[in-house]
């Protein structure tokens, strides 16, 4: 063979690293792609509704502060007047428990006395009361989305 005529032949090494240079191309292509079409699609945090039916108000007892376990709120009820307290301690989330004084934070000891004010403990904030409304079916609407004071209160 002569040396002074040039080949159109690829070494063998070079091939290959043009065959994987390609194949890295189109891959970062690929991924650039489906990071541009998954940015379209919009991030949904699907939660259940903050709004829920407690039952009638001939189902709780006068005088009584019943606990919902599923909701973790505690419906208060006096004469016919509804209340809703949050069952879930201002501090990192626990479910506090009723006590003759009030409540109880069991993780890390914070007390709110029957208002849901802070009388003791690491809690910074006192328990949040919730809106309670009658639907048409006259059952107890609570709106864990809606915070109000805790003198309001629903009378039926």
């Amino acid at each position: 063979m002569n040396s002074s005529i040039p080949s159109n032949e690829i070494p063998r090494r070079g091939f290959f690293q043009l065959t994987l240079g390609w194949i890295a191309a189109t891959l970062a292509s690929a991924a650039s792609a489906m990071a541009a079409v998954r940015f379209l699609v919009p991030n949904v945090l699907y939660e259940p509704s903050q709004r829920f039916k407690a039952g009638k108000p001939e189902d709780y007892a006068d005088g009584s502060v019943t606990f919902l376990e599923d909701e973790r709120v505690f419906i208060i009820r006096k004469g016919n007047a509804f209340r809703c307290l949050s069952a879930v301690c201002t501090h990192l989330g626990c479910t506090v428990n009723r006590i003759k004084t009030g409540y109880h934070c069991p993780c890390h000891g914070s007390l709110f006395n029957n208002q849901g004010k802070v009388i003791g403990g690491p809690a910074p904030r006192p328990l949040p009361w919730f809106l309670v409304t009658l639907s048409k079916d006259q059952r107890l609407v609570v709106d864990k989305s809606r915070v109000v004071n805790g003198d309001k209160y629903l009378v039926v």
